[in-house]
């Protein structure tokens, strides 16, 4: 999986390209959070309008940043989730706690 960060401010976008599955969640994880603490940030966006797949390793990564930024007063927010990845979004009740925007911009002003 690729991964692309974008600084906004106090807001890290995080644009993901490839398959988020068993293979990849570590080490998207291990990237996410090194920059997440080396910049500083309390607001993440992840993008997903690249992801062409994901599994419940990828709920994990998801559920993970949202807690560790939760535990630190922080906001996590996705955009751009479509078709069986916005499946498993819904099946997981992850949309319940975590919200869904459907543009960076859209979460920028929102989050």
């Amino acid at each position: 999986m690729k991964l692309n960060f974008k600084n906004k401010g106090d807001k890290l976008i995080v644009y993901m390209i490839g398959e988020l599955d068993h293979h990849s969640a570590e080490e998207v994880r291990n990237k996410v959070d090194d920059r997440v603490e080396r910049e500083g940030c309390n607001k993440l966006i992840m993008d997903f309008s690249g992801v062409t797949f994901m599994d419940s390793s990828g709920i994990g990564v998801v559920i993970g940043r949202y807690k560790k930024l939760s535990s630190r007063h922080g906001r996590l927010s996705v955009t751009k989730v479509n078709g069986a990845v916005k499946r498993v979004f819904e099946l997981s009740g992850m949309f319940k706690i975590i919200p869904l925007y459907d543009s960076v911009e859209q979460a920028l002003e929102n989050i």
